[in-house]
C-alpha cells in the first residue's frame, strides 16, 4: 500500500470531512491518468490500494512587538553664548552739524533679494540745492565684494546773504574685499572735497564802516584723502583671531594748514580654552601737520608752524566667560606727545569689565573701570565744525579714570532697550570758542585742570516685522569745570528720534527729529575800526536746536521710484555754533533708478 503525505501550511481554518474525502477522490483519479502517460508500464486495469494522510504541522506566528510608551524627545539646541563688545566713545557732535541733510531710504531696502547692487539718485530743491548719489556694488558673493559710493550735495544760497552762506560737500568711497575661508583681505580708498563760507559775521548797519564781505573772501575748503588696507579673521570658533590694518590720511584747507597721518591698528585674540582668551588691542598714529599761527595785531605776517604728533596705545587683557558671567581684566598703556595742558604724556589705566547675563538674550548688566587716550585730528574736527581758526593747538584727550555701568535688554520681540551711565575725569578735553579778533572763526580752548564728565545714555528701538520701525537716542552730559566759565558749544542734552513706516509695498514714510539744549558762545562789542580789538560783552546761549525732517518714497516700477523730503519743518533758524544760523524750511524732490 502506497502512502501519500501532504503537508498543510499556513492553515487558519479547519476543513470538513466531505471536503477531505473530495480531495482523496481527486487524488485517486489523478494517479491512473499519470500512469497512462508512462509508456514503460503496462495498464493492468487494477486500482492499487493507497492511503492519503494530511498532516498539518506549520502555523505562521508574528513575533511579539516591542511597544515604546515614551514620548519622542528632541535634543535641546546647543546654547550659544552671545558675546557683546562695548565701546564708550567720547561725545562727538554729529557729522552733519544738524544742518538739514539729505538722507533718503529706498523702498523696501530691508529685502535681501533681489540685490542689484546699483542705483543712482538725483534731487533738487529750494536754496538752489542739488543732491546726487551713485551706488555701484557687486551682488552677493562668497568669494569677493567691491563697490563705489559717490555723493554730492550743494546749495547755491544759504540763510545769510545768499551766496555768502553757500556750501557743497562731495565724497567718493571705493572698497574691495577677498574672502578666504574665515579670513578676509580688503582695502578702502576715500576722497572728499568740501566748501564753506565764514558767514557768521554781524550784519552791517546803515552808516557802518564795515561792508558786507564778498563770497570769495570768506571761502574755506577742505580736501581729504584716505587709504587703508586690512585683514581680519573674526570667527570666534578659531583659536587665533585677528583684525589688523594700516592706513594713511591727508587733510588740507584753503589756507596753508595740512595734516599727514599714518595709522596702524591691530587686535589679536588667542583662545586658552573654551572659556578663556587673551586679547591685545593696539593703535598708533604718527602725524605731521603744518599750520599758520593765528593772526594778531602784533604779528602782521604769521609764521608757519610745523610739528609732529605721536600717539601709541595698547590694551592687553585676559577674558573669561562661563555660564552667565563674563570677566575681562587688563590695562591700557598709552603715550601722546601733545602738551595742551600740564598732563603727563604717558598714561596707565585699568581695563576691567564684568558682565552678568540675568536671562540669556533678554537681559544683561555690566560695569567696569577703564580709561584711554582719544586721538584728536584736524581731519575729524573739521567734520564737527568747519569754521575753525588758524593756529589751532590740537591735542589728544586723556579720558580716565572712567567708571561705567549699564544694561542691555530685549524685553519683547522686536524691542531693544539699552542704558549706560559713565563718569570720567578728562584732560585736554576741547571746547569751541569764537575768536575775539574774528568771531566768525572758532578756537580750541581747554580747562587747565581735569574736567569731570557725567554722561547718561539711553537707546530704545522697536522694529515690527520690518513694517514699522521707531527709535530714540538720548544723552545727558554734565561738565564740572575749574577754569572755564561754560562748556562752550557742548550742549548738556542731545536727543534724536527716527522712524519709518512701510504703508504698503510701494510707499515708505520716514521721520527724523533732533533736539539739543542750548550751548554757549561769547559775544563781543564791535571794534571801532576794521581789524580792531573787540572786547568781550557777555556769554550768550544759543537757541535750543529743534529740527524735524520728513520724507516719503514712492516706487513707480521695480526700478524707478520718486521721493520728496522736507527738512527743518519747524522753520527754526537755530545756531548750533554761535553766529551761524542754519537754513529754514527746505524741500527736495527727486527720483531713484535701480539697476
Amino acid at each position: 500500500m502506497k502512502r501519500l503525505l501532504i503537508l498543510k501550511a499556513a492553515t487558519h481554518r479547519r476543513y470538513s470531512g466531505g471536503f477531505a474525502a473530495g480531495l482523496a477522490l481527486a487524488g485517486c483519479l489523478a494517479l491512473p491518468a499519470a500512469a497512462q502517460g508512462q509508456p514503460t508500464k503496462k495498464n493492468t486495469g487494477k486500482i492499487e490500494e493507497a492511503e492519503i494522510e494530511i498532516v498539518k504541522e506549520r502555523v505562521n506566528q508574528l513575533p511579539e512587538a516591542t511597544r515604546n510608551f515614551e514620548k519622542i524627545k528632541l535634543p535641546a539646541p546647543v546654547r550659544v553664548e552671545r558675546k557683546v563688545t562695548y565701546t564708550y566713545p567720547d561725545f562727538r557732535l554729529p557729522p552733519d552739524r544738524l544742518t538739514p541733510s539729505v538722507k533718503v531710504l529706498t523702498i523696501r531696502a530691508e529685502e535681501p533679494t533681489p540685490l542689484t547692487g546699483n542705483f543712482v539718485k538725483a534731487a533738487a530743491g529750494n536754496y538752489g540745492t542739488f543732491y546726487g548719489r551713485g551706488y555701484f556694488h557687486s551682488t552677493r558673493n562668497t568669494d569677493h565684494a567691491y563697490g563705489l559710493d559717490v555723493k554730492h550735495v550743494s546749495s547755491i544760497n544759504g540763510p545769510v546773504d545768499g551766496k555768502n552762506s553757500r556750501m557743497s560737500e562731495s565724497s567718493a568711497h571705493l572698497m574691495g574685499e577677498l574672502y578666504r575661508g574665515t579670513g578676509a583681505l580688503g582695502a578702502t580708498l576715500d576722497f572728499g572735497h568740501e566748501r564753506y563760507n565764514f558767514y557768521g559775521y554781524e550784519k552791517a548797519a546803515n552808516g557802518s564802516v564795515f561792508a558786507t564781505p564778498e563770497s570769495g573772501g570768506i571761502k574755506q575748503t577742505f580736501n581729504r584723502f584716505a587709504v587703508k588696507a586690512y585683514a581680519h579673521n573674526r570667527d570666534p570658533a578659531q583659536v587665533l583671531t585677528y583684525d589688523a590694518g594700516i592706513g594713511y590720511r591727508y587733510w588740507a584747507d584753503s589756507y596753508v594748514a595740512s595734516e599727514n597721518d599714518v595709522r596702524l591698528n591691530a587686535k589679536v585674540g588667542y583662545a586658552l580654552g573654551e572659556a578663556s582668551r587673551i586679547t591685545v588691542a593696539a593703535d598708533a598714529s604718527f602725524i605731521t601737520d603744518k599750520d599758520q599761527a593765528a593772526p594778531s595785531l602784533a604779528t602782521q605776517n604769521p609764521s608757519l608752524l610745523t610739528r609732529s604728533r605721536v600717539f601709541v596705545q595698547a590694551t592687553p587683557a585676559y577674558e573669561f566667560s562661563r555660564n552667565n558671567i563674563a570677566i575681562s581684566v587688563g590695562a591700557t598703556l598709552g603715550y601722546s606727545g601733545d602738551t595742551a595742558t600740564s598732563v603727563s604724556k604717558g598714561v596707565l589705566y585699568p581695563a576691567i569689565r564684568l558682565g552678568y547675563t540675568i536671562e540669556p538674550e533678554k537681559f544683561m548688566v555690566y560695569a567696569g573701570l577703564g580709561g584711554a587716550l582719544q586721538r584728536v585730528t584736524r581731519y575729524d574736527l573739521s567734520t564737527e565744525n568747519p569754521w575753525l581758526n588758524r593756529g589751532l593747538n590740537v591735542a589728544d584727550t586723556h579720558r580716565g579714570p572712567t567708571l561705567y555701568a549699564g544694561f542691555t535688554s530685549t524685553p519683547a520681540r522686536g524691542l531693544e532697550f539699552n542704558a549706560r551711565a559713565t563718569y570720567a575725569r578728562d584732560r585736554n578735553l576741547y571746547f569751541y570758542l569764537n575768536n575775539p579778533l574774528d568771531p566768525t572763526r572758532f578756537d580750541l580752548v581747554y580747562d587747565r585742570n581735569a574736567t569731570g564728565v557725567l554722561n547718561i545714555h539711553g537707546e530704545l528701538l522697536y522694529n515690527a516685522a520690518e513694517k514699522f520701525r521707531l527709535g530714540t537716542r538720548l544723552d545727558y552730559n554734565k561738565y564740572a569745570l575749574k577754569n572755564l566759565d561754560e562748556p562752550f558749544h557742548r550742549p548738556e542734552f542731545q536727543g534724536s528720534v527716527f522712524g519709518t513706516y512701510n504703508v504698503f509695498d510701494k510707499l515708505l514714510i520716514g521721520v527724523e527729529g533732533y533736539f539739543y539744549s542750548a550751548s554757549y558762545g561769547i559775544s563781543y562789542r564791535a571794534a571801532t575800526t576794521p581789524g580792531g580789538v573787540r572786547t568781550a560783552d557777555f556769554y550768550r546761549a544759543t537757541d535750543p536746536v529743534i529740527d524735524l525732517n520728513l520724507r516719503a518714497d514712492y516706487r513707480i516700477t521695480p526700478k524707478i521710484s520718486i521721493f520728496v523730503m522736507g527738512n527743518n519743518l519747524v522753520n527754526r533758524q537755530y545756531q548750533r555754533f554761535y553766529g551761524y544760523p542754519v537754513k529754514g524750511i527746505n524741500a527736495l524732490g527727486g527720483a531713484t533708478y535701480t539697476f
